[in-house]
């Protein structure tokens, strides 16, 4: 099959959808690879990689004319007038974004959306979201080390003690957990919280304190359950009476990393502006949730920012921050997706049983398949 990896044009995107080693494995099983040139270099990946191993160098044009098409995110009008009909296209396409499929269904792609793979063991190597936001965790916290105008560890000099910071997590899905993680490996005292009571083990494993809010419903424990591996909304008894719990934790932290978000919804506030007044001075807040608003509504989407003299990082996209690996974890997801759609003759098959490559498919045959 004839398979195009063009560049990523979207503001910031420096991702790049498949990798040498990704490519490398596509040849073998006897496909062509066209990858545009300087299509990877963002990425630290250089058009010599690509040609050894195996795939041809070509213009923006070539890359789009293929049979099946990878990409990181959505094409634009621009792009989209350069597939061909019938073609196959995957990446992250925000299956939330109706119109946006919607152009897709016009341009007649058979389209897959990888961000709609169910949360399964089986699709595990495809869930991209998961090993995306992983990434954006570790990088979130960087930036929160980067901003701070002090240090992570407790330090014993001769000059005296410099105690460690003090650091809040509010919500632990993939990207919280790795935020734990990596401030913990940086030296800092960590308090977490989440709405699903099953974290508090995962939190604590990690060397966490968990921030416990009883139930005081059943309404409240079954929304808590979550569905899908996603945080449901509360109902607003839970989170009046956590807003007063998180409230005292924040006051008293160095750093903020917030990362709650639900799908196909706007981020919920987590961190109010009088929350944000009550910090010390110097403190910051990295707001993963950017993208969706912000679980802070200071947050501004693609800006970091100043305000009460707290630090607001408001990044739209961490894992391009780090574009080689997010790159090569992409890749790999692609790649086992692809395992599910591509024939060992090396044709392309739309298997209608499996339930992964039917929740991913969005758009074909003129049809938006997503509801």
């Amino acid at each position: 099959m004839l398979i195009g990896v063009p560049q990523e044009t979207a503001a910031g995107e420096a991702r790049v959808a498949a990798t040498p080693e990704t490519v490398k494995k596509l040849v073998a099983q006897g496909h062509v690879l066209r990858v545009q040139q300087g299509a990877g270099l963002d990425a630290s990946v250089t058009d010599e990689a690509y040609a050894a191993a195996g795939a041809e160098l070509v213009p923006r044009d070539s890359a789009f004319a293929c049979e099946l098409v990878l990409k990181v995110r959505a094409p634009d009008v621009q792009e989209l007038a350069l597939f061909k009909p019938g073609a196959v296209l995957a990446g992250m396409l925000n299956p939330f974004d109706r119109d946006g499929l919607q152009r897709l269904a016009d341009a007649r792609l058979t389209a897959f959306a990888l961000e709609a793979a169910p949360r399964t063991t089986r699709a595990q190597s495809m869930d991209v979201l998961s090993s995306q936001a992983n990434l954006a965790g570790y990088k979130a916290v960087m930036l929160a080390a980067f901003h701070y105008q002090r240090l992570f560890p407790m330090l014993m000099t001769a000059a005296g003690t410099i105690k460690a910071a003090r650091v809040v997590v509010l919500g632990v899905g993939v990207a919280g957990l790795q935020a734990i993680a990596t401030a913990k490996r940086l030296g800092a005292v960590i308090e977490a919280s989440d709405v699903r009571p099953s974290v508090k083990e995962q939190v604590e494993s990690l060397g966490a304190k968990f921030i416990d809010v009883p139930f005081e419903t059943p309404e409240e424990r079954e929304a808590a359950e979550g569905v899908g591996g996603y945080a449901r909304p509360m109902p607003p008894s839970w989170l009046a009476r956590q807003q007063l719990e998180v409230a005292k934790r924040v006051a008293q932290a160095d750093v903020v990393v917030t990362t709650a978000l639900i799908p196909g919804r706007p981020a919920p506030v987590l961190v109010t502006e009088e929350m944000v007044r009550a910090m010390k001075p110097g403190s910051v807040i990295v707001d993963i949730a950017a993208p969706a608003g912000g679980n802070c509504p200071l947050t501004e989407p693609g800006r970091t920012v100043r305000k009460h003299g707290v630090t607001l990082v408001g990044e739209t996209n961490l894992p391009s921050l780090v574009a080689a690996d997010a790159s090569a974890l992409y890749a790999r997801n692609l790649l086992d997706f692809l395992k599910l759609v591509l024939t060992k003759e090396g044709g392309f098959a739309l298997p209608a049983d499996d339930d992964i490559v039917t929740a991913c498919l969005v758009a074909h045959e003129g049809q938006v398949l997503r509801k």
